[in-house]
This record gives C-alpha cells, sequence and structure tokens, in this order.
C-alpha cells in the first residue's frame, strides 16, 4: 500500500522486502503477480498513476489489509490528508518518523522524508476493508476512529464510511475505547461466532420478557367503570417462564364495595355537612374563571380566605373523596393550621 522514496526493493527495511518476507515468499505466488509501488521511480507521479490504474484494470481490490498509526493515520494518509485522495507523493508527519525511527537504528535521521502512498478514497473503494490494531500506543487513535465523527485528522476514521470494513484490536488497543463500545462488540462477535458454529449465542432475555401476552378473561355482562375490584388466577405450570408470567387477569363484572361501618357513614355526612368556602373546594373551583376573580364577580382578596385554589381538585370526581380532601387541605381559620 505504501512505499518510502528513495530506498532500493532490497533495503530491509523497504517495504517491498518486508512483503516478501513476511508473505511473498510463504505463498506460491508468481513474482510477477505482486504489485508494490516503486519509490525509485524516476516519475514518482507517474508511478502513482500507473499503480492506480494496475488496480482498476484488475478490477479493483478485493480485500485491503491495513493497519493504523499512532497519530490514526490509515496507510502513509497522515492527518489532514483528503478523504478523497488517491495514490500520491506524501511528506511524513514528524510522529510518524519518529515512531518508525525504531526500524532504523532509532535514528530519525535515517528515516526518509517522502514516502507513496495509496490515497483514502483507493483504499474505501475496495470490496472489504481488514484493519489490524495492537498494543496500547494506538489506543487513543483507535478511540478516535471508532467512536468519534470522521475527520481528515484521523484518516482511519473513513472506514466508518466503508460497508464492510473490520478492525480486529487487542484489549491494550482497546483501552481506551467505553466499556459500552467494547461490550457491544463483543457481544456482535459472540453471535456471529455461535451461529457460524451452529450453537445459539443469543443474548440472554430477562425472566417475563419476550413471552406471548396474557389473555384477558371476563365473567358475562357488559363492564362498566364500576367493575374495578380485580382477582387474579395462577395455573401452575412445569414451564421455566416465570410464574408471574402466567397470571391470568380477571376482571368482576358486579358492583363490589368495601364494608363500612356506622362510624365511617357517620364521618362522612359530617364532611359533607361542611361549608364549602367559595374560593376552594370542588364547587368554589367549578365557578373560577382565573386566579384573581370568583363565579359571583368578588375579588380574590375579598374571598373568605384569601388562598389560591387548588386546581388540582376540580378533577375529583367522587364528592366524598372530595369532600375528605377539602377537609384537609382548607386551614382552620382561627388556628391557621390545616384541619387534616
Amino acid at each position: 500500500m505504501d512505499e518510502y522514496v528513495s530506498l532500493p526493493p532490497t533495503h530491509p527495511q523497504s517495504y517491498a522486502s518486508f512483503m516478501h518476507d513476511n508473505f511473498f515468499s510463504h505463498v506460491n505466488i508468481p513474482p510477477q503477480n505482486t504489485n508494490l509501488l516503486n519509490g525509485l521511480a524516476p516519475d514518482l507521479a507517474a508511478e502513482c498513476s500507473r499503480y492506480e490504474a494496475k488496480i482498476a484494470a484488475a478490477g479493483g481490490i478485493d480485500l485491503f489489509l491495513a493497519g493504523l498509526g499512532e497519530d490514526g493515520h490509515l496507510a502513509f494518509n497522515e492527518p489532514g490528508s483528503s478523504l478523497a485522495s488517491r495514490t500520491r507523493v506524501v511528506a511524513l508527519a514528524e510522529d510518524t518518523i519518529l515512531a518508525n525511527s525504531r526500524f532504523f537504528d532509532d535514528d530519525v535521521n535515517k528515516v526518509p522524508q517522502l514516502a507513496l502512498t495509496v490515497g483514502v478514497k483507493t483504499v474505501l473503494e475496495a470490496r472489504e476493508v481488514l484493519m489490524i490494531v495492537l498494543g496500547a500506543k494506538k489506543a487513543r487513535a483507535l478511540k478516535k476512529c471508532v467512536e468519534e465523527g470522521v475527520s481528515s485528522m484521523w484518516t482511519g476514521s473513513a472506514l466508518q464510511m466503508h460497508e464492510r470494513a473490520t478492525v480486529i484490536c487487542d484489549e491494550e488497543a482497546a483501552g481506551e475505547l467505553k466499556w459500552k463500545t467494547v461490550k457491544y462488540f463483543k457481544s456482535v462477535e459472540r453471535r456471529e461466532f455461535g451461529h457460524s458454529h451452529g450453537s445459539d449465542q443469543s443474548l440472554p432475555i430477562r425472566k417475563g420478557l419476550g413471552t406471548p401476552p396474557t389473555k384477558l378473561k371476563t365473567a358475562a355482562g357488559p363492564l362498566t367503570p364500576e367493575s374495578t375490584p380485580k382477582a387474579t388466577a395462577t395455573r401452575s405450570s412445569s414451564s421455566p417462564i416465570s410464574p408471574l408470567a402466567q397470571t391470568v387477569p380477571i376482571l368482576l363484572t358486579t358492583n363490589v364495595k368495601p364494608a363500612q361501618s356506622s362510624g365511617y357513614i357517620a364521618l362522612e355526612q359530617k364532611i359533607l355537612a361542611q361549608p364549602v368556602p367559595k374560593s376552594h373546594g370542588l364547587l368554589g373551583l367549578l365557578g373560577t374563571s382565573s386566579y384573581g376573580q370568583t363565579s359571583d364577580g368578588d375579588s380574590e382578596a375579598e374571598s373568605e380566605y384569601d388562598l389560591k385554589p387548588d386546581r388540582m381538585a376540580s378533577r375529583l370526581t367522587d364528592p366524598v373523596f372530595a369532600a375528605e380532601a377539602l377537609r384537609r387541605l382548607t386551614p382552620n381559620p382561627e388556628t391557621g393550621k390545616m384541619l387534616g
């Protein structure tokens, strides 16, 4: 994918030597079928054009195998490279020269300053891209390229736009990724591995979720608003589903009222017999058009009690409950304390 300018193919640190030692010499590929950039070409621009034309003549790249630089560069597309770039001559960044000096006796002066590289657009046109990222020194770059937006300052991030791009990294390289990111991709990997090996690796489902909806059983006759008391019947089953999922609600269509003692009835009558202040309570609120004006035209300051009405009380439909709420929320004019 790239080559240093001015290094002969036989130089131990040239990428031609690297490909020969680590790949070509281990497979039965004829030398004429290997395609590498020539860093000693007399016309470097023509060499880059020749390389692009040869890729197109071959029908494009099926699989592009790449690494990731510590500054996030893809191939030798340094920070700031155009995402639409093609094969060209580039000037290496100082960070790249420093990082690669380990291959040149730790002497930055021995590292070539120029290189030939395929462009970002060239990589993105490959049918599939596989990027391998290893080591803690690549952790920040991987985070930028995976979790943040596409940017020419981190050219590896351009793989986010590729339909079939895969990143393989070790734990050290993933050290700066968010736990949520790592967890997600591990779950995807686990499921894909399970499907390819014929085992079920689906994510666990919480107990009671994903079960068929329970059927509603009702007694004969129409349902009325008073038919609110509910009872449940539980079926015994050997199914692993939670017993709660086996519970079938039954609506009772008969009007069941709670037992009322004589004391309760007396209290109810006593509450209902209390006068309702015209600016408070259910009756007062129904006739109030604003905070400052009551239904009979009196201002709020002239009302019996100078208090703001409780608008929520107007939503109470049960007169007994409304009267009890009124009793508890109405201050005693003599003590200023709540009656309840």
